[in-house]
């Protein structure tokens, strides 16, 4: 028999699944992983939210440090992260996914005003590249003439011992029976 917890979190993930239905923002990670794609004008964020083993009479755990979210500045990341905390503290023991998700759309456009491509080009600015002076140069493969190519060849067909490999002179049968003619018998 199922727990109770796992029981809310099927039916859960049978609600999601109907309501999100052909929204490409929404990603069912996998079985306690969701990801919700928000977006304002050409700023954006993927918030995602994991249950644990007895959610919801827990707090899901969230999280915004995926590869998407790099360019989301701390300030504003702990903004979402304070939202979604305090809207779960409400929830606990309810179903509550869906209402987070929707509970930060709403906040979307006053999150991401902090969001001020000045403050992200300051801070790539601020990541060094180390040893940018340093050049690098490609290694140059070797370069051999071609008689030089020739007798590596002829010393890799013969082998170490000075013996031709096995089956170095055999006839490709099927080659040499279909360059005779077939006589019927």
């Amino acid at each position: 028999m199922m727990s109770d917890d796992a029981e809310q979190q099927a039916e859960e993930i049978e609600v999601l699944k109907s309501i999100y239905e052909g929204d490409e923002n929404f990603k069912q990670v996998d079985s306690k992983t969701y990801q919700y794609k928000y977006i304002d004008g050409e700023k954006t964020f993927i918030l995602e939210i994991i249950w644990g083993p007895t959610y919801p009479t827990e707090k899901p755990s969230f999280n915004l440090d995926i590869f998407y979210n790099q360019n989301l500045l701390p300030s504003v990341k702990e903004n979402i992260l304070s939202i979604v905390n305090a809207e779960a503290d409400q929830w606990v023991g309810c179903a509550m996914t869906y209402t987070i998700f929707e509970g930060l759309k709403e906040k979307v456009k006053e999150i991401l005003e902090a969001q001020t491509e000045e403050a992200v080009i300051a801070r790539v600015e601020k990541i060094t590249i180390a040893d940018q002076n340093e050049s690098k140069k490609p290694e140059k493969k070797e370069q051999l003439s071609k008689a030089q190519k020739r007798r590596a060849w002829d010393r890799a067909e013969i082998g170490r011992a000075g013996e031709k490999p096995r089956g170095w002179d055999w006839v490709d049968i099927v080659k040499h029976l279909s360059q005779a003619p077939h006589t019927p018998s």
